[in-house]
């Protein structure tokens, strides 16, 4: 569906109200086991989870490396799963594998909802209640169908998935109170100012888990999972051997794009850049990178071919945590 706004394209800083429609997988899991059979393969702790919240969670492989990242979510004894596109499959395989194992059931829904992503310093009052840090709201509409609302993930707004049949009234209700729309380059200078790895550019099957730098996918107090051994290994040993993290560029318009390398001020091996963007908040151009632990203290001065970058943790734009 091709959705209409106003005329104007919102640049980063300008998006007190604004949205687009995010290609996320929906994946459902229940059954009288879904807990036991959950906490074996993802790096969170579903028992933990209350119902009415969402955690952020990994799937990784026998060897530690990455699947998916994942935002689980728990409504009473069910749960949801929201992936990338990228993962949807993946996910949904790996997952579905195990109902022949006991009472552990499997349905993709993403078929059946569409996902907007509302962003803004100043939205306006809406008939749902915006959720709070790592709460679910529900979303009743008018034709008696039920979607939810979740907060955004280390961004100011909200996404909501909404029953395909309540779809394009959704849409014009949210023009009708003055919505612009998010291109796809606005997309990409908010994700990266809000330090999201996104999967086959920051993150793939390469990926250690603990090298993307997100502390809240993993507990280490939890029992056996795949792939825990090596996590575990890494986290107890004290640092993996490179981080995802951001850099900022010193000079105006620096020539450098993804995949090229860092090096130390001494000329050292120091990583490579994931993701380029300008960023107008800034007003510098910021990247995301697998940094190497020995340059990954805030404030260190890298190079990227003849242009000096300096470390900065994440998020760049700390007010969007």
């Amino acid at each position: 569906m091709d959705l209409e706004f106003s005329d104007k394209t919102l640049t980063a800083r300008e998006y007190n109200f604004g949205f687009f429609e995010a290609d996320y997988g929906l994946i459902e899991v229940s059954g009288t086991e879904a807990v036991q059979f959950l906490n074996g393969l993802i790096t969170n702790d579903v028992k933990k989870l209350e119902s009415g919240h969402w955690m952020s969670a990994a799937f990784p492989n026998a060897q530690g490396r990455l699947l998916a990242v994942v935002r689980v979510l728990r409504l009473d004894k069910n749960f949801l799963f929201v992936t990338d596109e990228q993962t949807r499959e993946k996910v949904f395989q790996n997952l579905f594998r195990f109902t022949f194992a006991g009472d552990f059931k499997v349905a993709d829904l993403s078929e059946e909802f569409s996902c907007f992503a509302v962003r803004g310093n100043k939205l306006p009052r809406f008939e749902f209640k915006i959720p709070n840090a790592d709460e679910i709201t529900e979303a009743k509409f008018e034709k008696g169908e039920k979607g939810f609302l979740i907060d955004a993930f280390c961004a100011k707004g909200f996404e909501i998935f909404v029953p395909n049949s309540s779809k394009d009234a959704f849409a014009a209700n949210l023009k009708h109170l003055g919505a612009n729309g998010i291109d796809e380059q606005m997309r990409e200078v908010l994700r990266i100012e809000c330090g999201i790895p996104k999967y086959g550019v920051d993150m793939d099957e390469t990926t250690i888990v603990p090298e993307l730098g997100i502390k809240e996918l993993i507990s280490y107090n939890k029992g056996c999972y795949i792939g825990q051994e090596i996590i575990a290994r890494i986290h107890f040993r004290g640092h993996v051997a490179k981080q995802l993290t951001g850099l900022i560029f010193e000079d105006e318009n620096p020539d450098v794009k993804p995949n090229h390398e860092l090096k130390s001020i001494e000329g050292k091996n120091a990583g490579k850049i994931t993701s380029v963007i300008f960023s107008q908040a800034l007003n510098k151009k910021i990247a995301l990178a697998y940094v190497r632990y020995d340059y990954l203290a805030e404030k260190t001065r890298l190079k990227v071919n003849e242009t000096i970058a300096t470390v900065k943790d994440l998020p760049f734009i700390q007010e969007l945590s």
